[in-house]
């Protein structure tokens, strides 16, 4: 449900709006005393302050991991723009090759941040390990055979390529943990109970059921939206890879 923020966002409505409901009818059967009011309020103040703390430490680790994205998808691009120009250091028949693949792979990396649909990533990242391959195998042979400073600085660029395909696929792995989630829902559930409980009995109070449990399923829509790299509203544009694919070709 995670990778999907608008089905969290309605999860996360109904379960909150819920605890609301269940402190209201809770007062209902256990009214707060007068001297229990003071009491009941700064634990309430507290919860609700926990939660907005919480709230926003996790905002700072989804946004965090976004720029990391961001700033891998820039390295990739230039990785790969560096090592196809170093490719004119090897003779003109392997340049020709090592380019082509280059491009092709430009083609792969940009379908890797575009693609929305999951059953795609199997067959890409075949498609990728396959062709890292077959880019590998090239620059290698000719270093192998003519041991030089400048074809030792060509294989070191290929490897750059590769270094930064990895570092993006643990980037976009690097999630915010399932327990943090979870804590973060067992703070919610409690201060809409609470809430719910404070709650006066009313037709102008009954409003205020609804108030905070919008408000948090929203935050919580926000949060999982930036941190989802697939799914939700807000999406990672390879926009180097884009421009570098417009350049080589």
């Amino acid at each position: 449900m995670l990778n999907y923020p608008r089905y969290l966002f309605l999860f996360s409505a109904i379960v909150l709006w819920a605890a609301a409901h269940g402190g209201a009818m809770l007062r209902q059967r256990r009214p707060l005393k007068a001297d229990e009011r003071d009491d009941f309020s700064v634990v309430q103040a507290a919860c609700l302050t926990m939660l907005g703390l919480f709230i926003g430490f996790t905002f700072s680790m989804a946004v965090s991991r976004y720029d990391q994205r961001k700033n891998y998808e820039e390295a990739e691009a230039n990785a790969i723009g560096t090592e196809y120009l170093r490719a004119d250091l090897f003779p003109a028949a392997h340049t020709a090759v090592i380019r082509a693949q280059l491009r092709r792979y430009v083609g792969l990396r940009i379908s890797f941040y575009q693609s929305r649909d999951e059953s795609e990533l199997p067959q890409l990242d075949a498609d990728t390990s396959r062709l890292q391959g077959e880019m590998w195998s090239v620059v290698r042979t000719p270093a192998l055979t003519e041991q030089s400073a400048l074809f030792t600085l060509v294989v070191a660029g290929m490897n750059d390529v590769l270094n930064a395909q990895g570092y993006t696929q643990a980037a976009w792995a690097n999630r915010i943990p399932t327990s943090a989630w979870a804590l973060l829902f067992a703070i919610a559930v409690c201060g809409n109970v609470l809430v719910g409980y404070g709650v006066r009995s009313g037709r102008a109070n009954a409003g205020l059921l609804f108030v905070l449990p919008a408000l948090i399923s929203i935050s919580f829509l926000l949060l999982a939206d930036v941190d989802s790299p697939r799914h939700g509203f807000i999406h990672l544009s390879p926009q180097n890879l884009i421009t570098l694919s417009q350049r080589l070709n």
